[in-house]
């Protein structure tokens, strides 16, 4: 019974998102329209659990390039209504249309000059006909069995928002760097926005060794600075090669008198290099998709080819870029 309940549920719901898709029409075009045009913001306002579906959609449109933010109205009739101004768009939810906190603040928004939308299940309710534009997100009925708790006509709220948000991200040509630019604490903005000399080690940190000197020496810089690998460089500082550990350990089969060889003798020369401008992201990949195996260290070279850094595959990791 509980699993038949539930599946109930989800065939309700889905089929009330389903019934949306017709709905798509020259209005939803026209709203779309409306919204790129305002000079102002989108704040979304509906009370209970269309409030709190607001405060979804007002999120999703503001991480998506649309400037928007949730105003509550019974927090707007005691002041919070001097967040409006002319220059912005009001979307309305409401499944009846007949919410006082909402109907309430109506006619002072229409006075400041604010455009609305209706996000309302009813074409004849009152929010409908006094909004601007009405999106219709009503349902045949809802997965409550009582028919009581608001359940499809949320989930088609959400959806419709969802779809608005995205249509004008679409219309913007949003591009994920500027999501990035909003999400600069999730994974995605590590991986589009960090860069190379973000988390290369430079300086006194980065391992290098003047070609002339033995394989010994080399170790020597390569256990110092702790990333497996040195780079080999000539007298201006220009890269001409690098040495790893993995080197030393295949070189370690054939005897021990290769310590005394020259760095240059050994060194795999023009190796895979990166700049420091580039994101620590096009880093991992090279890394990643060298062949005829994966790397972990990485030269960061200036545009003279000098060797100013290195960038380790456990510096991604500590960031989270991998």
């Amino acid at each position: 019974m509980i699993i038949e309940r539930a599946k109930e549920v989800l065939a309700i719901e889905a089929a009330a998102i389903e019934a949306l898709i017709p709905r798509i029409d020259d209005q939803f075009a026209a709203v779309v329209e409306m919204v790129l045009e305002c000079t102002g913001r989108v704040i979304v306002t509906g009370m209970g659990k269309s409030g709190h579906i607001g405060s979804k959609i007002a999120a999703t449109l503001a991480s998506t390039g649309t400037p928007a933010f949730f105003l509550h109205p019974a927090e707007a009739i005691h002041g919070d209504l001097g967040m409006v101004t002319g220059d912005d768009i009001i979307l309305a939810l409401s499944h009846s249309g007949e919410t006082n906190e909402v109907l309430s603040i109506l006619p002072v928004l229409k006075r400041i000059g604010a455009r609305i939308i209706a996000l309302c299940g009813r074409d004849n309710s009152t929010l409908s006909q006094n909004a601007d534009a009405f999106l219709d997100v009503g349902v045949e009925k809802e997965a409550c069995p009582l028919g009581l708790a608001p359940t499809a006509s949320t989930t088609a709220m959400l959806a419709m928002g969802d779809a608005l948000a995205v249509a004008l991200l679409s219309a913007r040509k949003f591009t994920p760097e500027e999501f990035a630019l909003y999400h600069p604490g999730g994974a995605l903005g590590r991986k589009l926005l960090l860069t190379v000399e973000a988390v290369m080690h430079s300086g006194g940190d980065n391992p290098i060794i003047g070609m002339g000197k033995t394989v010994k020496e080399a170790l020597f810089v390569i256990t110092e600075k702790g990333l497996g690998a040195t780079t080999v460089v000539d007298e201006a500082g220009r890269l001409l090669g690098i040495i790893t550990d993995g080197d030393i350990r295949r070189s370690l089969e054939k005897g021990n008198d290769f310590l005394n060889k020259l760095v240059e003798d050994i060194m795999t020369k023009t190796p895979r290099t990166i700049t420091k401008d580039k994101l620590a992201a096009q880093a991992l990949h090279i890394m990643e998709k060298n062949q005829p195996r994966p790397i972990t260290v990485l030269p960061v070279v200036d545009e003279d080819y000098r060797a100013i850094g290195m960038i380790h595959l456990t510096d991604l990791l500590r960031q989270g870029v991998v």
